[in-house]
Order: structure tokens, then C-alpha cells, then sequence
């Protein structure tokens, strides 16, 4: 029998689960790094996502912390989607994927992991990149760890947060 490892989610299983919106915990944090927070503009941010459906998934959300774009103004849905445009720059910089998956999961029937916070899931994505382990095993895998993963994209990041 063979074994994945994936030592770094012990750091979740074990410890203190945060309270609260975690999209708004990482805009609001004082350490950033540990929160995956790549960029922030005035109406969004982004960050990468801790349980990816494939390396490189990032969350791009606004700052309003509403379930679905009926909640913002203009201003924040322009906001968010030019940050969008943004990180899906950044992404295909950074990992030159072959496609992308842009997404979101609007209430729980649709799949929302959290549906109070309206957010977009980038996802990169490589021909062949599935086979049958999710399948046959439910399990995912990685090659990369996200703190590896978090440094190789935030440098493509920096434009933005220069922005602020």
C-alpha cells in the first residue's frame, strides 16, 4: 500500500479553528502571510485557497462581505472583477496552465462552502491533469506544498499591492 502525505493540514486538524468569516479574517489580519494573502485592493483581495481543487487555486473576493453580487455597488463589482482580471493574469504568469477554471458557488445547493461571503475560485488547470485517484480513492494530489505555492505566486502579485 502506498501513502500520500500531507503534513501541513495537522496544522487545521489540531488547531484552534478561527471564528467568523475567514475571507474577512484575511483581510483583517495582522499577519498576512499565514492567511495566504496575496493581494488587496479598495473593494477586493485575493487569496490563495487552502484546500485547492489543483495547485495555484486562488479566491478573489470583495472586501463587503454579501452572499451574492446583488450586494455590491458599482464601484465594488468593478473593483472585483478588475481584480479578477488581474489575478487571473497572475496565475497563468505563474504557473502557465493550460486553461482556467473561473467560478463561483452561489448557496448551498450550488456548492458554497461559505455562503455569506461572495467569492470567485480561479482554478489552473493542465491537460491530464485528473486520473483516476479522486475517483477510485477520493483523494487529491499535490506536488507542491501552498507555503511553496503562496511564494511562487505572490511575486505576481506585487504590482497590485504596489497599487494601494
Amino acid at each position: 500500500m502506498r501513502h500520500l502525505w500531507a503534513p501541513w493540514r495537522i496544522q487545521y486538524i489540531l488547531g484552534r479553528k478561527p471564528e467568523g468569516c475567514f475571507l474577512c479574517g484575511a483581510v483583517n489580519a495582522r499577519r498576512r502571510r499565514s492567511r495566504f494573502m496575496l493581494a488587496e485592493t479598495e473593494h477586493a483581495a485575493v487569496v490563495l485557497n487552502k484546500y485547492p481543487y489543483a495547485a495555484g487555486h486562488v479566491l478573489v473576493f470583495p472586501k463587503a462581505h454579501v452572499p451574492d453580487l446583488d450586494g455590491l455597488s458599482a464601484d465594488a463589482l468593478t473593483g472585483l472583477f478588475s481584480l479578477l482580471r488581474d489575478a487571473t493574469a497572475a496565475v497563468r504568469t505563474a504557473f502557465s496552465p493550460d486553461g482556467l477554471n473561473i467560478g463561483a458557488n452561489i448557496g448551498k445547493a450550488a456548492g458554497a462552502g461559505l455562503e455569506e461571503h461572495f467569492h470567485l475560485h480561479v482554478v489552473p488547470r493542465w491537460n491530464g491533469d485528473h486520473n483516476f485517484m479522486p475517483v477510485l480513492a477520493e483523494t487529491m494530489i499535490f506536488s507542491e506544498h501552498l507555503a511553496a505555492t503562496y511564494h511562487r505566486l505572490l511575486p505576481y502579485f506585487d504590482f497590485i499591492n504596489k497599487k494601494r
